[in-house]
């Protein structure tokens, strides 16, 4: 993948659920399309029986509806770390995975990464 796209909403959706959440981990599913070259993100969804913590966030995957739109998975890091730990990869799920980190005010605190911890570049679509 070369590009991930994240609507404008998505971004906002993604700083405020954070925001909102803090000290604890946000987590949220992402929802758009993939094709061979981009990513696009166009809408989150709050995972079912999801769970958030001082230093972490889950849910419980057998819980989630059939669903081919879900392409990854977003959460929070309330420390201000802008990179995936080792358990964030081992527990990653679909094609990309976005973290956002604290203080959560710009998509300067938003990264994306690919399965191996690879940061990826993103452009933001405005609607």
């Amino acid at each position: 993948m070369r590009v991930t796209y994240l609507k404008r909403p998505v971004i906002e959706n993604l700083l405020n659920y954070a925001s909102g959440l803090h000290p604890k981990e946000s987590i949220l599913l992402l929802r758009g399309k993939v094709s061979k070259d981009e990513v696009s993100v166009n809408d989150t969804v709050i995972p079912p029986f999801a769970t958030h913590g001082k230093s972490f966030s889950a849910f419980p995957l057998h819980m989630l509806p059939i669903d081919f739109s879900i392409i990854g998975v977003a959460h929070s890091h309330p420390s201000g770390v802008l990179t995936p730990s080792t358990n964030d990869l081992n527990q990653f799920y679909g094609r990309i995975m976005v973290i956002v980190a604290f203080p959560y005010h710009s998509e300067r605190n938003i990264a994306v990464f690919n399965h191996e911890g690879k940061a990826l570049k993103f452009k933001i679509i405005d609607d």
